[in-house]
């Protein structure tokens, strides 16, 4: 009897209210987003939104009776409870039986198997550990709150000492967060991040040819080179691959990437891999192109490779690593890095360029992936664009902070999807996603060419932190392919529901969310840099030999 006392005075001690607009937005919280979740981040997801909406029917009722509002009679009360519990008890039971129908009709989208089940239970139950864990955490710094202020209260009006006294909380909450939390997080991260870099793939060895970045004549050691800078330009198609492509000899695709223990300072790293490419001779060839890396300094090798396909190996591609973190960590944490480091190494690089002779020198491009876009979009400013203009850009899930891609999206044409954008008459710059759509705006070109590739499923680039109160432009009809129907707009949760997508944005097949097609890759690059010697019939031809292949880092 005292067990079942105890439990009836704490469960007397939760809102009704709070519980009602909780169990509301649990129900919404199991909608679908993007991509698929497995149950144990859609429980947390869930458990979470629980949480959020108990604190706005909370809110509500204090904002009742802080206004002084009548309150509803007894008889009215206890039938307006009723009817709500029954309610709120229908809806969540349709949503947790809809819950596979949804997840389902994501799945289904991506060529991925269906689900027998949604575990609904298991998801309850993971919801309701975390959102008791979010609320008793609450009431904690809010009791924290109310004694601070009562000490304070004894020395000062009382409402002074109750703004001073949750101030006062809030603050050493925040510090504690930010020091003890935040920073043990990310140091942690870093660290395994860091071990991470400095290990090497099975099967990669340092080159022994000569031009190879990394060997023993090259001014960038092996060891300074990173992980994913080591099978940057220790793979990709060989010299012979590229040969029985083209059926004739071709030169070696040649590969320059700096570390970041390459040098002590972003300016040293851009210099060194200067330094780099002109011993090898990259500003011989016919292409040339400074990519910006993703977060951990990852290359898609389905960017990279195909494009020394399309011009038979007569290319030079060089980057630099800033960072070794995921790409949705780094740009919550310093995404300006990116931007800095891309810079440094495009004004070297063209610094150099815009010295050699225009017929002799190779068409310029810059390419990215994920915050690699966010990076290089503005390492070529309008002035350089009039002045000297390099040939074009190719850039893949462009992430929601992009200033470039944003205010060209923003200004699209109307009546154009914001997830497929047409850009005025298409002479520069161009969008497309896992179907080409390049040929929609005509043959017709300018002789700068950029494209963007983008899936309406990539959480990194449908993100954005206005959500919780503003329905975005990508969930207007027509919606892209792989999104599904099911997907509604809600204030709050649907912020919560994508948020929740970034760390999951590369769980999903090739070619959809944020992973990349090689086939959309070479749609793109044939667009951008209009090879010599080339039809849709190699078009088809390199696509088929690409077909299948999945790069992740």
């Amino acid at each position: 009897m005292d067990l079942r006392a105890a439990c009836r005075r704490q469960w007397s001690r939760f809102s009704f209210f709070g519980l009602a607009f909780g169990t509301l937005f649990f129900a919404a919280a199991l909608t679908p987003s993007l991509l698929p979740r497995p149950y144990v981040v859609q429980g947390i997801l869930a458990g979470m939104a629980l949480a959020v909406g108990y604190a706005c029917g909370v809110g509500a009722v204090w904002l009742w009776q802080w206004l002084e509002l009548p309150r509803p009679g007894e008889k009215l009360d206890r039938t307006a409870r009723q009817v709500t519990t029954a309610a709120v008890a229908v809806v969540v039971v349709a949503f947790l039986w809809r819950m596979t129908v949804w997840q389902n009709s994501i799945r289904e989208r991506m060529a991925m198997p269906r689900l027998e089940t949604a575990y609904p239970l298991r998801v309850c139950a993971i919801a309701i550990v975390v959102a008791v864990l979010i609320v008793l955490f609450s009431r904690a710094v809010i009791g924290a709150c109310h004694w601070t202020s009562a000490k304070l209260h004894r020395a000062l009006p009382r409402r002074i000492a109750t703004a001073l006294g949750a101030t006062v909380v809030l603050v050493l909450l925040l510090l504690a967060a930010n020091d003890l939390i935040l920073k043990s997080l990310l140091g942690f991260a870093d660290g395994l991040a860091l071990r991470y870099d400095r290990a090497v793939d099975d099967g990669i060895t340092a080159p022994t040819d000569p031009l190879a970045c990394g060997s023993d004549e090259s001014l960038i050691s092996w060891n300074v080179i990173g992980r994913q800078g080591k099978s940057f330009v220790a793979g990709g198609p060989t010299q012979d691959d590229i040969s029985e492509f083209w059926g004739r000899d071709v030169p070696r695709p040649l590969r320059v990437y700096a570390g970041l223990d390459a040098a002590p300072t972003t300016e040293s790293r851009a210099q060194i891999v200067l330094d780099e490419l002109q011993r090898v001779g990259g500003f011989d060839r016919r292409v040339l192109i400074v990519a910006t890396p993703t977060g951990t300094g990852w290359l898609d090798p389905g960017a990279v490779d195909t494009v020394e396909f399309i011009h038979g190996g007569d290319t030079a591609i060089v980057s630099m690593q800033y960072s070794y973190l995921p790409s949705w960590m780094t740009i919550l944490v310093d995404p300006q890095q990116a931007r800095i480091a891309a810079q440094a190494l495009f004004d070297e690089i063209y610094g150099h360029w815009t010295t050699l002779p225009p017929d002799e020198r190779p068409e310029l491009y810059l390419h990215g992936l994920s915050l690699g876009a966010f990076g290089s979009e503005t390492s070529a400013d309008l002035i350089t664009l009039l002045e000297d203009p390099i040939q074009g850009a190719l850039y893949s899930g462009a992430p929601f902070p992009s200033r470039v891609w944003r205010k060209i999206v923003d200004h699209r044409n109307e009546g154009t999807p914001e997830w497929l954008p047409r850009f005025r008459d298409g002479a520069m710059i161009r969008f497309t996603g896992r179907e080409n759509s390049l040929d929609e705006a005509g043959d017709h070109w300018g002789p700068l060419r950029v494209v963007y590739i983008q899936h309406p499923s990539d959480p990194m680039v449908w993100f954005s932190p206005t959500l919780p109160w503003h329905r975005p432009a990508w969930l207007d009809e027509p919606r892209g392919a792989d999104v599904s129907p099911y997907l509604k707009w809600r204030p709050l949760v649907t912020f919560l529901q994508i948020a929740w997508d970034l760390p999951m944005a590369t769980s999903v097949p090739v070619g959809y969310g944020h992973n990349y097609a090689p086939t959309s890759y070479i749609d793109g690059w044939v667009a951008v840099t209009a090879p010599e010697e080339w039809d849709d019939a190699q078009t088809q031809r390199l696509q088929e030999r690409f077909q299948g292949v999945v790069n992740k880092p």
